[in-house]
């Protein structure tokens, strides 16, 4: 099992009177902790859409790329592309570039998103919600495999042979398919024989074994070869001691979360609910290196095996601390996760 870094690139403050000064420091410290993560030995480093005040990360690719001409061996992934209210021919375009840039290290990881602001943004319905995630993913993997092709659809203009370039140093540019908790996205996964990215960021781990084990029937039934393969996205954060990571931790939590609360009309985001989802069978991957890595090594083991935890531990918090975790990260949770997966596969 592989450990990644995600993040959506929260801003420090929204104030539109600074969020020019404050965005360009905030990318600075961005390109920082990605080369940081280049050199400690951390897998994945994955960026995802958003469109709010808060977060800077309405192009991943933009900010992937800066990143690619700084970095050598880490693998650059949306997390994720919010493909619903997007043109599949041009992420295809700048996935492929990123690839170029990155020589091979290109990854998307598409989604519907879990905020909407992108869909009146770029002019799509909501009541379209399914639809329009389903017509341009299989656009999106034509454009994949294909660099030709005749489409016809209904909410984008159709193709009638056109080139799409460039195409990727990878022989088939790497696509993933992001999921929350709806049966019906796990299924499409298994089906399409798609890589799989779970988002748990609430809740007890092995509630999700159910879905993930019917993306595996439904790549099964659909004749696949190879094996499925599931990764994880969660929430938390590593400190020199537990009682660090919760201390730095739990502020920004509970900004972000009491405000999306108040949005979408549950809460309140509290101590005992954080302590909770901290606990040894919680979402949360909060404490020290060793308490960390044992908490990942829980999660793969409820899952039935994952390949990789992203896990996104910035969330607003320090620039310096965020530093300190992906060091922590890179040289003391990777090596006992791979240590305890060794072992496990030993046994």
């Amino acid at each position: 099992m592989k450990v990644g870094i995600d993040t959506f690139v929260e801003m420090s403050s929204p104030d539109p009177q600074q969020a020019g000064a404050l965005g360009a420091e905030r990318v600075r410290q961005l390109l920082e902790e990605i080369e940081l993560a280049d050199r400690a030995g951390i897998d994945t480093f994955g960026i995802g859409e958003h469109h709010r005040a808060e977060y800077i990360a309405s192009s991943p690719a933009m900010l992937l790329a800066a990143a690619a001409a700084r970095t050598e061996h880490i693998r650059l992934s949306s997390a994720v592309t919010v493909l619903s209210s997007d043109d599949p021919v041009r992420v295809f375009q700048d996935f492929a570039t990123l690839d170029l840039i990155s020589n091979g290290r290109a990854e998307i990881v598409v989604g519907r998103g879990s905020f909407i602001e992108s869909y009146p943004l770029f002019g799509f319905d909501l009541n379209n919600y399914d639809e329009l995630f389903a017509e341009k993913l299989d656009l999106l993997l034509e454009l994949r495999d294909e660099t030709h092709i005749s489409w016809e659809g209904k909410y984008r203009a159709s193709l009638h042979g056109e080139g799409v370039w460039p195409r990727p140093v990878q022989q088939q540019l790497s696509v993933r398919l992001g999921v929350g908790g709806t049966p019906n996205s796990f299924a499409r996964a298994g089906l399409l024989g798609l890589p799989l990215t779970v988002a748990i960021i609430g809740g007890e781990p092995h509630r999700f074994r159910p879905l993930i084990d019917l993306y595996r029937n439904s790549w099964r039934r659909a004749g696949h070869t190879g094996e499925p393969d599931v990764a994880v996205h969660g929430l938390g954060f590593v400190a020199d001691t537990s009682q660090d990571a919760a201390d730095i931790f739990w502020p920004t939590y509970q900004h972000t979360f009491s405000r999306i609360g108040r949005e979408r009309g549950w809460g309140p985001t509290t101590p005992a609910s954080f302590d909770a989802q901290s606990s040894p069978t919680g979402a949360f991957m909060i404490g020290d290196a060793e308490t960390v890595a044992t908490k990942m090594q829980h999660i793969d083991r409820s899952l039935g095996g994952v390949s990789r935890i992203g896990i996104n531990l910035s969330g607003g918090v320090p620039h310096e601390a965020q530093l300190r975790a992906i060091e922590l990260l890179g040289q003391k949770v990777g090596p006992l996760v791979a240590q305890g997966s060794q072992e496990l596969v030993s046994a």
